[in-house]
């Protein structure tokens, strides 16, 4: 696979796993990210010096909504794929950031559409989530349902992208996929992410923060189904869809060469069960302070795959067991315990 592809956020927990993926298949990489201190840039410098033993990855370290930047990065390389996994992350840090948001999803978003478009990208990939869902209490959630209901700035963020993308699809005929992920976990993740506090927690001997009593369930998945999807899509480029009609649209599709897909592991885990596991594999009991549902959170998410698995033949299937022993170990080894 000699393939020139650019990835952003490639220091963050998604774009790290595709950018090493992507390089173990033959590809020459540039890795775009600011780098910023939402979470400890230790893990960060840690994944870009992994990424660094590489002699195929380059890497440029500025924000998206830098619009000199990224005209720059544009112009001086042609890109076969562009894949855009950089944003501002996390729900509850948008109650108290929304502006960081807007500049990184929004703004940093256009500048890679703009990108895009003036380099004639044959396919731009980009991460949407699956916090779009937002009211909807139909599961699982499909691609064919309505998304109009969002209940955190970030979650607003993500539909906007999505219709950001349709319309360059639309207006440029550049090829456009979204992807939905849905709760993904594994080595090197987001230190403010559930199995990451838990962790730390649980070794510390510090109690952990549960939400709603407990009474939640997501689609937890595995980092390694999301980055297979990733590739497998990259290379499924969206044609005007022959049976879209406008009279009774889909949203997953168009007359425009759009799709989105769902990435998740379509069996969620309650999460209480999902700390039992934790639990054995530290061999330690967690303590739970038990706390009510938080702004923005929703009770559980279930990822409807079909849509991918039609497309590109594959469907996440790590189970959790064998997900959070690898998360443990990779915890030891990059924390010396």
């Amino acid at each position: 696979m000699s393939r020139f592809i650019l990835v952003t956020g490639a220091a963050g927990f998604i774009g790290f796993h595709t950018c090493q993926h992507l390089l173990s298949a033959g590809c020459t990489v540039i890795g775009l990210d600011n780098v910023n201190d939402y979470y400890d840039v230790r893990l960060k410098e840690a994944r870009l010096q992994e990424l660094q033993k590489h002699p195929s990855f380059r890497f440029v370290r500025c924000s998206l909504e830098d619009r000199p930047a990224i005209e720059k990065v544009f112009s001086q390389d042609r890109f076969d794929r562009v894949i855009h996994l950089g944003a501002q992350a996390g729900v509850r840090y948008s109650l108290t950031n929304p502006y960081s948001y807007i500049d990184s999803n929004l703004q940093g978003t256009m500048t890679i559409l703009e990108g895009c478009r003036h380099q004639r990208v044959e396919h731009l990939v980009y991460a949407s989530s699956s916090s779009v869902y937002g009211k909807n209490v139909k599961q699982p959630f499909s691609v064919d349902d309505s998304v109009d209901h969002p209940i955190s700035l970030y979650a607003a963020t993500k539909k906007a992208n999505e219709l950001m993308a349709h319309t360059y699809s639309h207006l440029y005929r550049l090829p456009t996929t979204g992807l939905r992920f849905f709760t993904v976990y594994g080595p090197w993740g987001r230190p403010d992410m559930a199995l990451y506090k838990f962790t730390e927690a649980i070794f510390q001997g510090r109690p952990i923060d549960v939400y709603n009593h407990g009474k939640m369930s997501r689609d937890f998945t595995y980092v390694d189904d999301i980055v297979t999807a990733i590739i497998k899509v990259m290379d499924c480029i969206p044609e005007s869809d022959p049976h879209w009609s406008a009279e009774s649209p889909s949203p997953a599709s168009s007359d425009a060469p759009y799709r989105v897909y769902n990435i998740g592991n379509h069996q969620p885990t309650e999460l209480l069960r999902f700390i039992e596991v934790l639990e054995a594999e530290i061999g330690k009991k967690a303590i739970m302070n038990l706390l009510p549902m938080q702004p923005g959170d929703v009770p559980s998410t279930y990822a409807d795959v079909e849509a991918l698995q039609q497309a590109v033949g594959f469907a996440p299937s790590t189970p959790i067991e064998e997900g959070i022993r690898k998360f443990v170990a990779w915890y030891r080894e990059y924390h010396q315990l």
